[in-house]
């Protein structure tokens, strides 16, 4: 099975690309330039060089393959569109091949706030930073039909290794100060970096998979319980300060109305395919989690 994978240099992308090659497919990742391309080559992947926004440069690049999976997102005010593009561009080249698969990396914000444990069928209000994510979505479910397969996946909050948003607090506590917007009462669904990668390994090899799927290993986890238990295995106790949400928008925007969402989200579909996160939750892991951090940090250097 030949694969196209954008963003394997990312967060999400990069344990995505080791779960693929663990299973033995043969992937192609786009990269925007050779200087990106060692380390996917010494991965055992093949790149080619190509900028998500130009998509006209690399289309050709990108024909023939049986899965085509979007992982990456250009971070700028650019971004929606450049998203918009690089979709039209892989749904156009995977229906030539008549019997490919798409698969989208939205996020879980695209629900907003919960009221109830929400599923994959659950209605979307999305948070201002994830508005353009449904059309998206609508674009890559839309096109299923005459051979082509399209799945969206909706990771919540990934955390392992050294990156992202459970890494920043990590690096916070280390730094004796870690911030919580708001009351930090509020639940975060997570996943685990490597259990996320682990899900699209199974839909990428899939016969059947189409559909939206929710990636969270339901725990439900309220942010002043992360912070503590982070606090708690810190070199020295930090100190943790709770910054009012209208405060926190002064600095970060749209992005601390998303960190306050208070969300409980069920993944059945993704459990359905025999998809079982494996880690369980934050807290009862954080000793882990700080290695994984610092060792990432010495492989840097």
């Amino acid at each position: 099975m030949r694969v196209f994978l954008t963003g394997a240099t990312g967060y999400i992308g990069s344990a995505v690309l080791d779960t693929l090659l663990r299973a033995g497919l043969e992937v192609t990742a786009l990269v925007r330039g050779l200087s990106r391309a060692g380390g996917i080559v010494a991965r055992g992947a093949r790149a080619v060089a190509g900028n998500l926004s130009e998509p006209a440069a690399w289309c050709d690049k990108a024909e023939g393959f049986d899965v085509y999976v979007h992982t990456a997102f250009e971070a700028s005010a650019r971004g929606p569109e450049v998203d918009r593009a690089a979709i039209t561009a892989l749904i156009d080249v995977a229906r030539r091949r008549q019997t490919a698969s798409v698969i989208y990396t939205s996020g879980i914000w695209v629900l907003g706030p919960t009221e109830a444990p929400a599923a994959e069928d659950a209605p979307l209000n999305p948070a201002a930073l994830a508005a353009f994510r449904p059309a998206h979505e609508r674009m890559v479910l839309d096109a299923q039909g005459n051979g082509l397969r399209t799945m969206v996946v909706r990771p919540g909050i990934v955390y392992g290794g050294g990156r992202g948003i459970v890494a920043d607090l990590l690096r916070d506590a280390e730094n004796g100060l870690m911030r919580v917007i708001g009351s930090g009462e509020n639940r975060w669904p997570v996943v685990y970096d490597r259990d996320l990668g682990d899900l699209y390994g199974r839909l990428a090899r899939s016969a059947g998979g189409s559909g939206i799927y929710h990636a969270t290993n339901e725990s439900d986890e309220r942010v002043n319980d992360i912070v503590e238990a982070i606090a708690a295995h810190a070199s020295s106790r930090p100190d943790v300060r709770h910054v009012p949400i209208t405060e926190a928008r002064t600095k970060l925007g749209a992005y601390a109305d998303a960190l306050a969402l208070d969300q409980v989200v069920r993944a059945p579909r993704a459990r359905a395919l025999g998809w079982a996160p494996s880690p369980g939750s934050i807290t009862r892991n954080v000793p882990r989690l700080f290695e994984e951090w610092r060792n990432s940090r010495s492989d840097r250097s």
